[in-house]
């Protein structure tokens, strides 16, 4: 059989399942790695490889065995200077090894946006003992936000309202931490109005947007997520215009997770993905292209074209709350029938644990206020049952 690309999958959560099912329908060869066996995504893929995405060494070995067309992280805790010296030989990292570096890292990416793009940030400063976290808070002021520098789904991230409970948050951020380097962002506290995720896709065509997803976080960890967010005109062209700034910086093409706060017509870049965002599984039923198959048509140079958006949309997400091994879900058939427009999206994991994403609810409505009611209805119809 004749693939059209073949793709090398660095980490194979739910993100990367989706990614998966889009890239096989484009007629894609999918390699699925992850540090564990039975990864959501391996379980859509033709081909799976287990091994540390931290260990440089099995990593470039899983590219010279499979030769890929194309090098797609879809986490952040990658050996990336590994994924540099592959690039500078000459094989494809989507969208780019230099954008998966330094975005990998938060140090990184706030630099880029605050001290060489000038964008609007919040105050912050790097950290990497308790008593730069001490001066970091007296630079930012309190309330400030503390969490590592390289972690995911909000992992390791506290927010501090008084200086005793900065040597906890540092303690908890180096706890939570991924990979090798003990390190956090010291960051301001914003007041905001509200969260969004703009969805933004660089394309041999040029860069189009998503419509902006809102977004609610627990313990720095997305629980809903609706699209569209309602926002002014001058706060969301404001957003585009940072948004296209730092990705064209990036450079390469595949969509890209661009965070802000938003406070009245203000606009605060926050953070960035370059890759499907987990708010963004929103997309799986709100727009005619999912954020997942965007990033596959533009990794493989296929057209874009404009994005049409089906209407108010929303997720909920499904949780664990213990670990195991041994659990069934129950309830599918009454969350399907909560009304009508609801899907649902079980994750595939092998193993539970607390507070882990094992599944989520989408649904549209007539409005976004009943989106989200009714996407939280049907996630909390699904049970987990363990053994």
């Amino acid at each position: 059989m004749t693939f059209t690309a073949k793709i090398l999958l660095l980490g194979s959560g739910e993100l990367g399942r989706e990614l998966a099912i889009s890239a096989k329908r484009l007629g894609a060869y999918v390699i699925a790695c992850d540090s564990y066996a039975g990864a959501p995504a391996m379980q859509m893929a033709d081909v799976a490889e287990v091994f540390p995405m931290l260990d440089g060494a099995k990593l470039r070995d899983a590219v010279e065995k499979h030769r890929p067309d194309f090098i797609v992280p879809e986490i952040e805790a990658i050996r990336t200077e590994e994924l540099i010296a592959l690039e500078s030989e000459g094989w494809r990292v989507v969208p780019s090894a230099r954008a998966a570096a330094m975005t990998m890292n938060r140090d990184a990416i706030r630099s880029l946006a605050a001290e060489t793009l000038g964008l609007t940030t919040s105050r912050y400063r790097f950290a990497e003992s308790l008593e730069e976290v001490i001066a970091g808070a007296r630079h930012t002021g309190l309330p400030c936000v503390i969490k590592p520098v390289m972690s995911s789904s909000g992992k390791g991230q506290s927010t501090v309202h008084a200086e005793a409970g900065l040597e906890t948050a540092w303690t908890y951020a180096v706890a939570n931490m991924r990979g090798d380097r003990p390190r956090v962002i010291v960051e301001e506290f914003v007041d905001f109005d509200y969260e969004i995720t703009l969805l933004t896709v660089r394309t041999k065509e040029g860069v189009r947007f998503c419509p902006p997803i809102g977004h609610t976080q627990e313990h720095g960890d997305y629980r809903e997520s609706w699209q569209p967010m309602a926002m002014s005109p001058v706060a969301l062209a404001a957003a585009r215009d940072m948004a296209r700034a730092v990705v064209d910086d990036l450079g390469g093409h595949g969509i890209f997770g661009v965070e802000f706060f938003i406070r009245g017509d203000e606009a605060i870049f926050s953070e960035l993905s370059p890759r499907p965002h987990d708010t963004g599984m929103v997309t799986l039923v709100s727009q005619d292209l999912s954020e997942f198959d965007l990033h596959a048509r533009a990794l493989l140079g296929l057209p874009v074209g404009e994005i049409d958006v089906c209407g108010p949309s929303a997720s909920a997400v499904i949780l664990a709350d213990r670990e195991s091994t041994d659990f069934r879900f129950e309830g599918l058939a009454d969350a399907l029938a909560a009304g009508p427009g609801v899907d649902v999206r079980i994750f595939g994991k092998p193993a539970t644990r607390v507070n882990r994403r094992m599944g989520v609810a989408l649904a549209r409505a007539d409005t976004i206020e009943a989106a989200r009611a009714l996407a939280v209805e049907a996630a909390g119809r699904v049970r987990i049952l363990y053994s």
